[in-house]
């Protein structure tokens, strides 16, 4: 069995992406499928660790628990025998303990080749004009290479895990349906971070089933692929087989809804407008995105509750309400009084309206 050192970076992301104090959470590596019940039963039996549920399991083999009790790992079993016959179950919990000499010397013989270098790189960066490095050098040299790499790990480190996604129909409980993974995805990927190969990784953590093998397929014929590559090999396989400029067509004939408030129409408008620009309909500055928002918000806004829009002028500069503003101020009032508050000076022009 491994030793817990080697699945604790793993156990302490985990515990960020759930929100959960490590304090208060622990990880069992199986060496198989296990159901629920039995580990929270098992776990119960355990009476330092109090009242135990599972928050999630990852790859069948790690599973993340929550316990009531703040724990003190000295008195927690390093290993669980479920039953006597059974496979034991590695513990990993959260572990001041400074790591030993042989542990840090692998960890820095690693470090130095993932960055290309050997110690005598490091001893050069920081040697003095004698035949030998002075010690101090030496170590702030190891210091400095240490946080940088501890930095790009934990980069992007707050970011919430993906969902679970397998490509599975009907969507399983538990998983997400492809739009919302997909929205999540693009998210992390955008305002992420961390590395493009973090990014692939997550991404792997998260798919299951049928989506595993989209993406196992598409690295065969393409192993260089990117994170971005990754999922859009999960949209072509999974995906609205409708294009960008199918999309564009379709948003562009969005129509306010009988009895709609016309601040649920600005938001219904959002999504539609999302997957456009995904699938590349149109390609929009902020200021562009805007507008075409707004045009559609007149478009296709009730004509019958709202025909004064038609005889209204927009603004069209940069001062453009972004959506959140747009959405707060239609809440509740009248399409005019609306548009009057954003500001009345330059005409548009509307297609469909007479």
């Amino acid at each position: 069995m491994a030793h817990t050192s080697q699945f604790r970076e793993e156990f302490s992301d985990w515990c960020i992406g759930e929100e959960l104090p490590e304090t208060h959470a622990l990880m069992l590596v199986v060496s198989d499928y296990v159901k629920v019940i039995e580990i929270e039963e098992t776990l119960h039996t355990i009476e330092c660790l109090g009242r135990v549920r599972v928050r999630g399991n990852l790859q069948r083999f790690f599973v993340l628990c929550e316990c009531k009790e703040s724990i003190d790992a000295k008195l927690v079993p390093p290993q669980i025998w479920p039953h006597p016959d059974a496979v034991p179950w590695l513990v990993v919990t959260a572990c001041d303990d400074a790591p030993d000499a042989d542990e840090f010397s692998t960890k820095l013989k690693l470090l130095l080749q993932s960055e290309g270098k050997t110690m005598s790189d490091v001893q050069a960066m920081f040697s003095t004009d004698s035949e030998s490095p002075a010690p101090t050098s030496l170590l702030r040299a190891v210091g400095d290479l240490l946080d940088r790499i501890g930095k790009t790990s934990s980069d992007g480190g707050s970011f919430r895990r993906l969902r679970i996604f397998s490509g599975t129909f009907p969507t399983p409980v538990g998983e997400e349906s492809f739009d919302l993974w997909n929205e999540q995805a693009y998210l992390m990927i955008s305002e992420c971070d961390c590395s493009d190969k973090e990014k692939k990784r997550r991404i792997m953590e998260s798919i299951r089933g049928p989506a595993l093998e989209v993406i196992k397929a598409a690295r065969d014929d393409t192993p260089d692929l990117s994170s971005r590559d990754y999922v859009k090999a999960l949209e072509r396989a999974f995906g609205s087989a409708e294009s960008g400029e199918d999309l564009y067509f379709t948003f562009r004939l969005m129509q306010q809804l009988p009895r709609e408030k016309l601040s649920d129409f600005v938001r219904r408008l959002e999504k539609p407008l999302s997957k456009v620009l995904q699938k590349g309909g149109i390609s929009l500055a902020d200021k562009d995105r805007v507008r075409v928002r707004v045009e559609q918000l007149l478009r296709g806004a009730d004509a019958r509750a709202d025909l004064k829009l038609l005889q209204l002028r927009l603004r069209e500069r940069l001062s453009n309400p972004l959506f959140q503003r747009l959405a707060k101020l239609c809440e509740g009032t009248a399409g005019v009084e609306v548009i009057q508050s954003l500001g009345i000076n330059a005409p548009i022009t509307m297609e469909g309206h007479s």
